[in-house]
């Protein structure tokens, strides 16, 4: 999701500031959480592996960690 943006002709009007403000309130809740999960290492790099769907567990034990750390504070 992009927010709007405003030009020199026609600047945003309060609505789309309203939904601009909604959409950026997502979008940090989203870069935070997969920023937590960079924090882990595995997923910051790149994953050599042979198996298949092991990618998937990773990703799913790295955002189960992160979970638990958000619970935890």
């Amino acid at each position: 999701m992009l927010p709007k943006k405003a030009t020199r002709k026609t600047p945003l009007s309060p609505e789309q500031k309203k939904e601009n403000k909604l959409i950026s309130g997502i979008r940090i809740t989203v870069e935070h959480a997969i920023a937590g999960i960079k924090r882990l290492g595995c997923m910051s790099q790149s994953l050599r592996n042979r198996r298949p769907f092991i990618d998937d567990t990773f990703i799913l034990l790295s955002a189960g960690l992160w979970n638990f750390h958000l619970r935890r504070d």
